[in-house]
C-alpha cells in the first residue's frame, strides 16, 4: 500500500540566513527528492512556509512586521513569486504541482473537513504534489495556524498521512538549543511514551524571516504522532536525508506514533476545530459524560462563555475551570443560557419548538485523558 508523506519545509531552510534570499540550490534539491519521493511510488504533499520572507525581500524590508494587515500584503507578494520558483523547477523534471491555501476555517466545518480529505486523494490519484501555505494573506488572527508546524501536523491528520518530515535549521532535537548551550544532548528516538513526558529547552523564537521554533515542532509532534503519523525532526538544508530516512537510516529525531486510531470525525472534533465558545458542567453532568459515557443534557449546565450557534464547536469545563471534553453543540449560546439547568421535556415552553434532547450527543464529544496534558481519548465512544 502506498504511504502518504507530509513534508514541512521552514522558511529558515528556505532561505540565506543573512540576507533573506531564497536559497535555490537547497529548493532545487528538495524538488528533486520529492519527485523522486513520487516516482517511487510515495504520496507526497509540500507544506511551505516562506511567503511572507520572500515578500519581505522582494519590498527589500529590513524585518518581519508585526501588523497584520501588512503581513498579509506582503505574503500576497512572496506567495506569488515562491510558488513560481517551484513551478519553475518542478516543471523541468515533468512533475505537475497543485498550490492550496488554507486557513483553519477549511477544517472548522465538517464539510470543508471532508472536501479537504477529498481534494488531496484526488490530486493523489492524479499524480500531482500538492504545495500547501496558510493562506496569510486572508487568515484574520483567530483563524490561523499560528505556523506552519501546525498546519502541516494538522493536515497529516487530515489525509492520514505516515510519516510528517519537519526540516528545519538544526539536524535533529537536542536537549537545549545546541546553539546557545555546548553539552546539549542530542535525542534520536521518542517513543509513544516518552513524548508527553519529554521536557527540553526548546525556545519559541523562529529566524529573523521564520515565525516557528523547536518549541512549535514538538506541538506539532505531539499532535500528529496523536493522529498515528510518525514524525521526524530534520535539517533542511539536506533535503536528500529523506530517502535515507525512508531506506532505515538513523538521522534527525524519530517520534513514534501512538496507536493508530481510525475515528476521523474525534480526531477533527479534538484537533481541527476552533473552539467558539464554553459549557460550566455541574459534578454529575462531569461523571455522566466522563465516566458513564452518556451525552451532555442541559440540566447539568451552569455557566455559558463566548458566542456561538449550533453546530458550533465549544469546550467543556468543570466548576474548577479545568478543561474535561470538547464537542459539537446542539444548540447556540443564547439557547443554551435559557433551557440550561432544565429537563428537555420543558425545551418546547422555553424555546417555543421541540428541539434535540442533548446539548451534546455523546458520538460528538471527545473526552480530556486525564492522564496526559491536552490529549484527548478519541477512543470514547
Amino acid at each position: 500500500m502506498k504511504q502518504t508523506l507530509v513534508v514541512k519545509v521552514g522558511t529558515s531552510s528556505l532561505t540565506q540566513s543573512s540576507s533573506g534570499q531564497l536559497a535555490l540550490s537547497t529548493i532545487a534539491t528538495l524538488v528533486e527528492t520529492l519527485t523522486q519521493l513520487q516516482q517511487l511510488g510515495y504520496r507526497v504533499v509540500l507544506v511551505s512556509s516562506g511567503a511572507v520572507g520572500v515578500g519581505c525581500v522582494r519590498l527589500n524590508l529590513k524585518e518581519r512586521p508585526k501588523k497584520i494587515a501588512f503581513k498579509q500584503a506582503i505574503a500576497a507578494v512572496g506567495q506569488g513569486r515562491l510558488i513560481r520558483i517551484y513551478d519553475d523547477l518542478f516543471t523541468t523534471i515533468g512533475q505537475p504541482i497543485a498550490q492550496v491555501l488554507l486557513t483553519r476555517r477549511e477544517l472548522i466545518e465538517r464539510s470543508c473537513y471532508v472536501n479537504a480529505h477529498n481534494t488531496f486523494r484526488s490530486l493523489f490519484e492524479l499524480g500531482v504534489i500538492p504545495i500547501v501555505n496558510e493562506n496569510d494573506t486572508v487568515a484574520t488572527e483567530e483563524l490561523k495556524f499560528g505556523d506552519n508546524d501546525t498546519l502541516s501536523a494538522l493536515l497529516a491528520s487530515v489525509i492520514r498521512a505516515d510519516w510528517l518530515f519537519l526540516l528545519t535549521d538544526v539536524d535533529q532535537l537536542y536537549s537545549a538549543d545546541p546553539r546557545l548551550v555546548q553539552d546539549a544532548q542530542p535525542i534520536t528516538l521518542v517513543n509513544a511514551k516518552e513524548i508527553d513526558l519529554l521536557k527540553v529547552n526548546a525556545g519559541n523564537k523562529g529566524s529573523q524571516w521564520g515565525t516557528g521554533g523547536m518549541a512549535t515542532k514538538l506541538m506539532a509532534a505531539r499532535l500528529a504522532t496523536s493522529a498515528g503519523v510518525r514524525t521526524v525532526i530534520t535539517h533542511g538544508k539536506n533535503p536528500g536525508n529523506l530517502l535515507k530516512i525512508l531506506e532505515g537510516k538513523a538521522i534527525g529525531t524519530q517520534f513514534e506514533p501512538q496507536l493508530r486510531n481510525e475515528n476521523a470525525r474525534k480526531r477533527w472534533i479534538a484537533y481541527g476545530l476552533v473552539p467558539s465558545g464554553q459549557l460550566y458542567l455541574d459534578q454529575g453532568a462531569v461523571q455522566a459524560i466522563c465516566h458513564q459515557g452518556k451525552s451532555l443534557l442541559a440540566v447539568g449546565i451552569i455557566k455559558v462563555k463566548g458566542h456561538f450557534e449550533a453546530s458550533d464547536a465549544i469546550q467543556l469545563y468543570d466548576e474548577q475551570g479545568q478543561e474535561l471534553a470538547r464537542g459539537i453543540v446542539n444548540y447556540s449560546s443564547l439557547e443554551i443560557k435559557k433551557i440550561k439547568g432544565h429537563h428537555s421535556d420543558k425545551f418546547a415552553d422555553i424555546l417555543g419548538y421541540e428541539g434535540p434532547s442533548t446539548m451534546i450527543h455523546r458520538d460528538n464529544l471527545v473526552i480530556q485523558d486525564s492522564r496526559k496534558l491536552n490529549k484527548f481519548d478519541i477512543n470514547s465512544q
